[in-house]
């Protein structure tokens, strides 16, 4: 008589670096836990494990998991720094990936870290999973490390159509990208949020007042100086009087020094009616979004997530130029001028009946269910070796 064998589970590493790839990468854990057949280990490191950045550590913790971690220096954020810091990275990774011996490494995005991750796991033989390859933003140096670790994946789950195009573009099996949608889209509409009375209690700030969220983070590709775009962005919303302000703390990228400054001197001459928080969470964020008359700043999320929140979002410079966003984002350039006027405009009630009708080219109906199903059935053996993809026709 046959004897039962024991049920292969996949081991799986997910690998996260900041408040904002773990609200991403969180739901797509949490489903891979559910599963009989999958081993999840989460990996933090970088500003996860910083005081600076609010220690969120603690958010991966709370959602259940014992991450792995990997310290490497963020506090310095000049250039070389930087670089010495994937050095450490990249040996850290290297030690937790031979301790857990993943059989899969899935990877989110395009910071100067995942570029270490990715080259870990390459050299030691753990096939990648990207999330989010092939989108554009150029004003950052994000942009070629984001294609640098598409070429160095196997699996590749893309925000957009157009993005998947890009990414067979350079040389990658149409058969392992897969059009996925957003995975913050996705978050938008299935995470339950707080009411407005219990966001204004859990971060203490009266949220009753019209206010609006921001986040500027550096633009690494700009030789504006990024602590001055800061105070240009935080002198148009000053002028706006009956206008409150939930601010955030900026990523640890080359500039990042300056922001924080600028935002910390700003809330302190403003208690009533700004709120510096160093990370909201995911949770918070969305419901933040959910009350915000608008949000306003330079990150990805604000073209990505907040078109389907509802309201309209205002994208400073040059750090998303490039990216795909819908007719809710209003461009401008980072003077308090420009500024003053896309506040204007999203203010307006024909603006933000249009950001209600929450159009969004980032949304699949299925997106979490299509990473999941993907990560979980590809064929492993297959990925031992890349071949350049060229199409040609007979």
């Amino acid at each position: 008589m046959p004897q039962n064998r024991p049920m292969h589970r996949r081991r799986i590493c997910i690998v996260t670096s900041t408040r904002a790839d773990w609200g991403l990468l969180s739901p797509i854990a949490k489903a891979l836990n559910g599963r009989d057949d999958c081993d999840v280990r989460i990996i933090a490191t970088n500003m996860h494990l910083s005081e600076r950045f609010g220690m969120t550590v603690n958010d991966i913790i709370a959602d259940g998991f014992e991450p792995e971690k990997v310290n490497m220096p963020c506090e310095d954020d000049s250039p070389a720094a930087r670089v010495k810091a994937m050095g450490i990275c990249m040996t850290g990774m290297a030690d937790v990936f031979q301790k857990i011996k993943p059989e899969l490494t899935v990877i989110l995005g395009d910071r100067y870290e995942m570029l270490a991750v990715a080259s870990a796991a390459v050299l030691m033989h753990i096939p990648i999973v990207h999330i989010a390859g092939g989108t554009i933003s150029e004003g950052a140096i994000d942009d070629s490390i984001r294609h640098a670790i598409t070429k160095l994946s196997s699996i590749h789950l893309t925000e957009t159509e157009d993005a998947r195009k890009r990414v067979i573009a350079m040389g990658e099996n149409p058969e392992r990208v897969i059009d996925t949608g957003a995975i913050g889209v996705w978050n938008i509409r299935n995470i339950p949020i707080l009411d407005r009375r219990q966001l204004s209690e859990d971060i203490d700030f009266d949220l009753s007042a019209p206010f609006a969220v921001a986040t500027f983070h550096p633009a690494t590709l700009d030789e504006a100086d990024p602590g001055q775009q800061c105070h240009e962005m935080l002198s148009a919303l000053e002028r706006e009087d009956n206008l409150n302000l939930l601010l955030t703390y900026p990523n640890n990228d080359s500039g990042s020094s300056k922001i924080i400054a600028e935002i910390k001197d700003f809330a302190s001459k403003h208690p009533k009616r700004v709120k510096l928080v160093k990370s909201l969470g995911m949770r918070r964020y969305l419901s933040a979004l959910e009350y915000a008359e608008f949000s306003i700043g330079n990150s990805s999320s604000g073209i990505v997530e907040v078109a389907s929140s509802g309201i309209p979002s205002i994208d400073i410079g040059i750090r998303q130029r490039g990216r795909l966003s819908a007719n809710s984002v209003i461009h401008c350039g980072n003077s308090e001028a420009e500024i003053s006027q896309a506040i204007k405009i999203a203010r307006s009630s024909e603006f933000r009946a249009l950001a209600a009708k929450r159009e969004n080219p980032y949304y699949k109906p299925d997106t979490l269910q299509t990473m999941v199903d993907t990560i979980m059935s590809v064929d492993l053996s297959g990925l031992s070796a890349k071949r350049f993809y060229e199409n040609q026709k007979e």
